[in-house]
């Protein structure tokens, strides 16, 4: 390969030399939110600096300037003391910065190394394959990494996938490695492997930012200096020794935050719902949910912990109606609702919190039009056959932004103009005012801060107390073991195991859910 922008502009770097400044980033959307006000941010080589902040604290918009996918309305950005402007990613990748996003860029049906050259810079019309792939394999020894780079993207777990997405940064010549909630997916043990990687980079003279919401002890384990933002301002810039999970969370969130959600006894009534060897098929007919059966009770929260793409998403879509089983039965308060449409289902009082925002909103309607969603076929939100009490749902909406702590001007602000972690909150706020007697929580706290996620976990608590069922799906662990009242990990469509919470132990938990032990359904 012949030698880029980067390489010229990074030689000789030294091992803590500066080699980014931001200085007097300023961001405002349309609307008047001002994402990001007067922000100064610096990074050295060898160095991780964490990027903390609640959900709507500027965060994403700061690191996506960084990356050229938005540009600032005032300030400016140095590499190495070169002053520099990005009209794209490509302006910044040429100058060595890469990005892992949350969510990622990666084509499943094609291999790791396929997916590691594609839309390379470097790369000229004819590709030496063989070369290429003796460069990457040099990269991977460097760093540490084992990937099959033969292997199809689609086979690959969630923390495999995440290093295909590192090594395509590196491999495009990253000297500045953006990681946009790094451990959000990723099991206890890929998390341990992944914290270890970023070490090795850093200790490699690269510059890391993890920019992280509610994972703090990650960022207590391994970063050097940490950065928080709180609405669009810098609060608070500390050294590791000098960071502690309580203040770190008090400075994000501005307040107290109480890491343990204390479990409530409640007295356990009649099933809700009844699962009886259930099948499904995933988007590419190939089965994933293979013969589970299960009972939820009142006043229960039932966890089901596992890593993306076990079945856990087929599942929860058969049972709120959006899949078609192709066996088995499902039972709703007594009822047969195996081929019952979404409405019945809602209309019976099951509640649904879709894993994906963009499933759960529309961005282009105002939040009265996206709460209505979840309320057009309800009496008291209806004036006539064909119109809604706008009224009516103008309070409603009202109501979700103080009681949920929306970040947005106004009910009538379109959602798209909310933060990430925001529009979460819209859509856990849409369903949980209904008061479902069932709730299906899909990854309900996925992506949320560490203020957002306590309230959450402990507005599940109180519909637990109140008699409700709660089926409880999650990546993260700590979240399920300390929630449920019984766990069921699964893997490749398949319940491992369902236990009570007095017999969890997490280490085997964890190891169910990465396939390492095997038992029989516990059921």
């Amino acid at each position: 390969m012949s030698t880029t922008e980067a390489d010229i502009l990074f030689k000789d770097v030294k091992k803590g030399e500066i080699i980014l400044e931001m200085r007097g980033i300023t961001k405002i959307y349309p609307g008047g939110v001002v994402a990001n006000d007067h922000i100064d941010f610096d990074l050295r080589a060898g160095e991780i600096h964490a990027l903390l902040g609640e959900n709507g604290a500027g965060k994403t918009t700061l690191m996506n300037i960084l990356y050229g996918l938005l540009r600032p309305d005032e300030g400016e950005i140095y590499i190495r003391g070169r002053k520099v402007e990005f009209k794209s990613p490509l302006d910044a990748i040429r100058m060595g910065i890469g990005m892992v996003h949350q969510h990622r860029k990666l084509i499943p049906a094609h291999t790791v190394l396929e997916n590691i050259v594609l839309g390379h810079p470097k790369v000229g019309k004819i590709l030496n394959l063989h070369e290429i792939e003796r460069e990457v394999k040099e990269l991977c020894e460097k760093y540490g990494f084992k990937l099959d780079l033969h292997a199809k993207v689609w086979q690959l777990s969630a923390g495999e996938k995440q290093m295909v997405e590192i090594v395509k940064a590196l491999y495009r010549g990253a000297r500045i490695l953006i990681l946009d909630e790094p451990t959000s997916e990723l099991t206890p043990v890929e998390t341990e492997k992944f914290l270890e990687s970023i070490k090795v980079m850093a200790e490699k003279g690269l510059g890391i930012v993890p920019f992280v919401t509610h994972k703090l002890p990650i960022v207590l384990s391994v970063a050097d200096r940490i950065t928080i933002l709180r609405r669009g301002k810098v609060v608070a810039r500390m050294s590791r020794e000098e960071a502690t999970m309580v203040n770190l969370a008090k400075r994000m969130v501005g307040r107290e935050v109480l890491f343990r959600t204390v479990r409530v006894k409640t007295k356990i009534g009649e099933p809700i719902l009844e699962v009886r060897d259930l099948h499904a098929l995933n988007d590419r007919g190939v089965p994933a949910v293979r013969g589970i059966s299960f009972v939820i009770r009142e006043g229960e929260i039932f966890g089901i912990a596992g890593v993306t793409g076990n079945g856990q998403q087929e599942l929860a879509e058969v049972l709120i109606g959006l899949r078609k089983p192709i066996k088995g039965k499902i039972i709703f308060r007594g009822r047969d609702i195996t081929n019952a449409s979404i409405l019945e289902r809602w209309k019976l009082g099951m509640g649904y919190i879709p894993p994906e925002r963009e499933f759960g909103a529309i961005k282009d309607f105002t939040l009265v039009e996206n709460i209505a969603m979840n309320y057009y076929f309800d009496e008291k939100f209806v004036k006539s056959k064909f119109l809604l009490d706008y009224d009516k749902l103008r309070e409603l909406a009202m109501k979700a932004i103080s009681e949920f702590n929306i970040m947005a001007p106004g009910v009538d602000t379109k959602a798209g103009h909310l933060s990430g972690g925001n529009l979460q909150k819209l859509i856990l706020a849409r369903v949980m005012m209904r008061r479902p007697k069932l709730l299906i929580a899909n990854l309900p706290t996925h992506g949320l801060d560490v203020g957002a996620t306590e309230f959450v976990r402990n507005k599940l608590m109180e519909y637990k107390k109140e008699g409700a069922a709660v089926l409880l799906i999650s990546e993260d662990l700590d979240e399920v073991l300390s929630l449920s009242d019984r766990v069921a990990p699964i893997y490749e469509g398949r319940f491992v195991s369902i236990l009570p919470i007095e017999m969890v132990k997490k280490e085997e938990i964890g190891a169910m859910m990465a396939g390492a032990i095997s038992e029989g359904v516990a059921e």
